[in-house]
């Protein structure tokens, strides 16, 4: 099983490529036209396109710790 990733607008691109020149499945929010979501909108995104989201925003961690303490997926 391999790992698909998401990678939110904050992770510099230098990364993706070089990931993607290791095989890794990556896709960036750039890529998919999400440059201006919101970290709740990201987190759905990624969640439903199967991958995992890579970020470096630590105002992420809110939502993700919000989520978590409901018992929604992310």
């Amino acid at each position: 099983m391999s790992l698909s990733l998401y990678m939110d607008v904050n992770v510099p691109t230098a990364i993706a490529s070089e990931l993607r020149l290791r095989g890794v499945d990556v896709i960036t929010a750039q890529d998919d036209g999400a440059r201006e979501l919101a970290d709740p909108a990201l987190l759905d995104r990624a969640l439903l396109s199967g991958r995992v989201l890579f970020t470096h925003d630590v105002d992420l961690l809110r939502e993700a710790v919000f989520r978590q303490r409901r018992g929604q997926p992310f």
